[in-house]
């Protein structure tokens, strides 16, 4: 057994505490008090909780079983063995079903002693071991769980960048993912001006009255326009954060530059309301968030270029198809201004035309006659 383990023995007999403490259990390195009563005992095993009780069962005034009672209604979790005299092996069963983990019959020897102190040592070492990797199991599930649900979310942002196309929908997805990822109250993304290096606020989530009444308006917070500057995220809790206006808001912020490329385009910033760091792993995917926020600032940019391009293409067909159509009235005007005369020439004019006259002329009538039919004809796109 390690040394140092603390045994607390209650015995009302001085001679049975001694041959149990000093001349048993002491020489192998444990750390041994000794109380007389049951009251004494209870006291000491609440506020100092043991690593093993020995508690004779004949105590006077309140007996070993209504210790184990009264341990059992103050949640003393340390092992208890009960001793008890040989012929008292009822006593001991009733012990054992009050919560007790073994049962020493007196007299024994300090072998025999040793022996029932180090098995159940033994015991609640195995325990102590179990529950720990029981714990270290939970804490282990729910680390995977929580990434499992970062994952899914990333996953969701990823999938809604190249679905979406309304902007603003898209900050507040961004919003509420970089909420969950990364355990924050409060969080807010601003962006840079078109033209100009201010950023103002564009969505928010849980901003109070006074700070969101400024959206569409730049918000001086003490921290982000650092960000802005530096392009490097900065994360801070505590006292350092007291000198900042966004104290108000919560204990611990964090600041995250959206880039492209090395030209910070926005911020999103994140806040906690308890004095809580943000583990790398926080920052690491409220990152990869900027990321998303940053692919669909370019992707809404292609977006109203692509709409600008299609705009303009629609403008230079109108254009063409008005100009088809004045072509076309002019070719038909001067066309029939054509026909007339020929026509005068042909049926009414005075004259004799010879054949070949005549033949040229009505070749030249019945080319601008199948002109005329096809500018009619002509069908300008819509």
């Amino acid at each position: 057994m390690p040394p140092g383990e603390q045994i607390l023995i209650v015995e009302s007999d001085p001679d049975i505490a001694d041959l149990i403490g000093r001349q048993s259990l002491k020489p192998l390195g444990y750390q041994v008090t000794v109380v007389g009563d049951a009251a004494s005992a209870l006291k000491h095993a609440v506020q100092t909780p043991p690593d093993l009780i020995l508690a004779n069962i004949n105590l006077p005034g309140l007996s070993g079983k209504d210790l184990l009672a009264a341990f059992s209604s103050q949640n003393v979790k340390s092992p208890v063995i009960v001793i008890a005299e040989k012929g008292q092996e009822t006593d001991a069963i009733q012990a054992f079903r009050l919560g007790a983990t073994d049962v020493m019959f007196w007299p024994l020897r300090d072998a025999e002693v040793v022996s029932i102190v180090e098995r159940s040592m033994r015991q609640t070492q195995e325990v102590r071991e179990r529950q720990k990797l029981d714990r270290q199991l939970k804490a282990t599930n729910e680390e995977l769980q929580k990434r499992l649900r970062d994952l899914t979310t990333i996953l969701g942002t990823a999938k809604a960048v190249v679905s979406i196309t309304d902007q603003r929908q898209l900050l507040d997805r961004i919003l509420e993912s970089a909420q969950q990822l990364g355990e924050a109250d409060v969080c807010w993304l601003m962006l840079r001006e078109d033209k100009g290096n201010t950023f103002l606020l564009r969505a928010h989530r849980n901003l109070p009255d006074s700070w969101s009444k400024k959206m569409n308006q730049p918000v001086d917070d003490g921290i982000s326009s650092l960000v802005a500057l530096s392009g490097e995220s900065l994360f801070m809790n505590g006292s350092p954060l007291q000198k900042f206006k966004m104290a108000t808001l919560g204990k611990s912020v964090g600041v995250v530059p959206i880039k492209i490329k090395t030209e910070v385009i926005g911020l999103l910033i994140v806040v906690r309301r308890n004095d809580r760091e943000f583990t790398r792993d926080a920052q690491t995917m409220l990152e990869a968030m900027a990321d998303y926020a940053s692919i669909s600032m370019v992707n809404a940019r292609l977006f109203r270029a692509l709409e600008q391009a299609v705009e303009n293409a629609r403008a230079g067909e109108k254009h063409r198809h008005a100009s088809l159509e004045t072509l076309r009235d002019a070719i038909h005007s001067e066309v029939q201004a054509a026909l007339y005369p020929l026509n005068l020439i042909l049926t009414e004019m005075p004259g004799v035309l010879n054949a070949e006259q005549k033949t040229a002329l009505e070749s030249v009538k019945a080319a601008l006659q199948r002109l005329s039919r096809s500018s009619e004809k002509t069908v300008t796109p819509k």
